[in-house]
C-alpha cells in the first residue's frame, strides 16, 4: 500500500512539474502529459532532458548577446540600413498598414531593396548554382546545412571545398548535429585536413547532457564572397536529386541573392558559426559592398528559440491575417500553431482562397498522420487540400494575394515556430511573387486534391493514428 502512494505522489510531481514549467505553452503541456502517462519514468526523464526552454539558460544568453553585439558592430561598419521608400511604396503591401508596420519592426530584418533573385524549384538546378558560386569564389565560402551527407552529392561539394581552401579561399562549414547524425567522421578529417574549418552544432551527446537536443539548426545558407547568398529547402544530400527509391523526384525551392539582403544572410551566419566555434567572423571584410544594380526588395528573417519573439510565426499569422483573395501554402509538414489555423479557418470563411499543398509519399509516418488530423476541421471550415503525387514535396512557401511570398528552412509546423532555428526570405515584388504563384500552380497539376466527402470516411484505426499523431505533435 505504501508503495502505491509513494508511487501516485511521484506521478502527481511529475505531471505538476509539467504544468507549472510549460503553463505558457498548454498543447506542448499536454503532448508532455501524454507521454508520462504511456511512460510514466521514462517520459519524465525524456521530459527533463529534451523540453527545457532554451532561453532559460541564462549563461548562455549572456554568451549570445556578446556574440550577437560584436558581430552587429562589424555589420554596421559597412551595411547601412536601406530605405526602401520607392521600391516598397511599388508593392501591393504599401497598402497594407498594419501588415507592413509589422514587418517592418522585426528587430534585425530591414526590409532592403535592390536585390537580384532567382528561384530554382529542384535541387539540380540548385546545386549547379551554388556549386559554380562556389567554383567563382575569391575570399571565402561559408556553407551551412542541417544535413550533410557522404553521398555522391556530398562527394561534389567536398571536393570542391577541399579544392578552393588548396587555392587560398577561406571555406567554412557548418552542419546540424542531430540532422547530421550518420555523416562519417573519415569525411568531416578529409575537409579539415585540407584547411577547411568544419564545426557542429549542437553535437548530440554534448546536446544532450546539457538538455538541449531538442533544439535544432534547420537552416540552409550558403554565402560566397559575402556578395551572393543561397537559402531554401534543400540540404545535401543525394535523396535530393531523387535517388531516394521510396520518394522518387524530390520537388523544392530555393533561392539565389545579391544585393544588401546578403549582409543578413551573412549576420545569421556569423552569429551561428560564432556559438558553434566560439570565433567570431567581425572582420568588415564580411560584408563587401555591394554593386547586383538588381530591383527586387526582400527582407531576410531569422527565428530561433534564443529569440525574444517568434518572428516567422509572427509573420505568418500576420500574412494570411491579411489576406483577401488567396493564401497558397506548400510543405512537408503541417502542424499549425492554434493561432496559424485559426488564420487559416477564418480566412476560407471570409471566401479566401486557401490552399494547402503536401506531400502524396511522406517521408515520416508519424508526422503525416499530424498533419492529416488538422485536415477535417480545416476542411469544414473551407481549405482545400492537395497532396503531391509526382514525388516528394518539400518546398516551403507561402503566398498571400500579391503583397508578399516567403520562401525559405521553415515548415508550417510547432517546431519550426518554436525549436528549430530557422531563416525565412520574405519576397515583395509582384514578379517573383506571381513565379512562385505560377509554380504553386504547375505542383497542383501533378497533385490530387483531397474531397472532404472521401477522408471523412476514413478508417477508425487512420483516425486513431491521427490522434496519436496530433497528441504528440507539439513535440516535432
Amino acid at each position: 500500500m505504501v508503495w502505491l502512494v509513494v508511487a501516485l505522489g511521484l506521478f502527481i510531481f511529475q505531471i505538476a512539474t509539467i504544468l507549472i514549467l510549460d503553463f505558457r505553452n498548454p498543447a506542448k503541456a499536454v503532448a508532455w502529459m501524454s507521454i508520462l502517462f504511456i511512460f510514466p519514468i521514462i517520459g519524465f526523464v525524456m521530459y527533463y532532458f529534451l523540453a527545457k526552454e532554451y532561453t532559460q539558460r541564462k549563461k548562455m544568453k549572456r554568451k549570445d548577446r556578446r556574440v550577437i553585439g560584436e558581430i552587429r558592430r562589424a555589420l554596421r561598419m559597412k551595411a547601412k540600413k536601406a530605405d526602401p521608400g520607392d521600391a516598397i511604396a511599388r508593392c501591393d503591401i504599401y497598402g497594407e498598414h498594419r501588415l507592413l508596420g509589422l514587418l517592418s519592426n522585426i528587430p534585425g530584418s530591414p526590409i532592403m531593396p535592390g536585390n537580384c533573385v532567382d528561384i530554382y524549384n529542384n535541387a539540380h538546378d540548385s546545386y549547379d548554382a551554388i556549386l559554380q558560386a562556389m567554383e567563382n569564389a575569391e575570399r571565402f565560402i561559408h556553407i551551412q546545412f542541417y544535413i550533410v551527407r557522404a553521398d555522391g552529392i556530398g562527394e561534389r561539394f567536398k571536393q570542391l571545398m577541399i579544392r578552393k581552401a588548396a587555392e587560398g579561399v577561406a571555406v567554412r562549414l557548418l552542419f546540424d548535429g542531430v540532422g547530421s547524425y550518420k555523416l562519417s567522421g573519415a569525411y568531416t578529417r578529409q575537409l579539415k585536413r585540407a584547411g577547411v574549418e568544419v564545426h557542429s552544432f549542437l553535437p548530440p551527446l554534448i546536446a544532450f547532457f546539457d538538455k538541449r537536443i531538442n533544439y535544432r539548426n534547420h537552416r540552409k545558407i550558403v554565402v560566397v564572397d559575402g556578395k551572393v547568398g543561397f537559402l531554401g529547402g534543400i540540404n545535401i544530400g543525394d535523396e535530393y536529386v531523387g535517388e531516394d527509391p521510396k520518394l522518387g523526384f524530390w520537388r523544392d525551392t530555393h533561392i539565389r541573392i545579391e544585393g544588401d539582403s546578403v549582409y543578413y544572410l551573412q549576420h545569421t551566419f556569423a552569429t551561428d558559426w560564432a556559438f558553434a566555434s566560439g570565433k567570431t567572423l567581425v572582420d568588415p571584410a564580411y560584408f563587401p559592398v555591394h554593386d547586383c544594380g538588381g530591383d527586387r526588395t526582400v527582407q531576410l528573417i531569422a527565428s530561433g528559440p534564443d529569440a525574444p519573439w517568434d518572428a516567422v510565426l509572427e509573420v505568418f499569422f500576420g500574412a494570411m491575417a491579411a489576406a483577401r483573395s488567396r493564401i497558397y501554402v506548400t510543405t512537408p509538414y503541417f502542424i499549425p500553431d492554434p493561432s496559424i489555423a485559426m488564420a487559416l479557418k477564418t480566412a476560407a470563411v471570409s471566401g479566401v482562397d486557401v490552399r494547402i499543398l503536401l506531400p502524396g509519399v511522406p517521408d515520416s509516418r508519424i508526422v503525416h498522420w499530424a498533419s492529416l488530423s488538422y485536415v477535417q476541421e480545416l476542411m469544414q471550415a473551407g481549405v482545400r487540400f492537395y497532396q503531391y503525387r509526382k514525388g516528394f514535396v518539400h518546398a516551403k512557401t507561402l503566398i498571400v494575394d500579391r503583397l508578399l511570398a516567403t520562401v525559405g528552412t521553415a515548415n508550417m509546423d510547432m517546431r519550426s515556430f518554436f525549436s528549430n532555428f530557422e531563416i525565412v526570405a520574405v519576397l515583395y515584388d509582384k514578379s517573383t511573387i506571381m513565379r512562385l504563384e505560377n509554380d504553386f500552380m504547375a505542383d497542383l497539376q501533378d497533385s490530387e486534391e483531397m474531397k472532404q466527402a472521401e477522408f471523412e470516411k476514413r478508417s477508425k484505426c487512420q483516425r486513431l493514428k491521427e490522434s496519436v499523431g496530433r497528441m504528440l505533435a507539439p513535440l516535432f
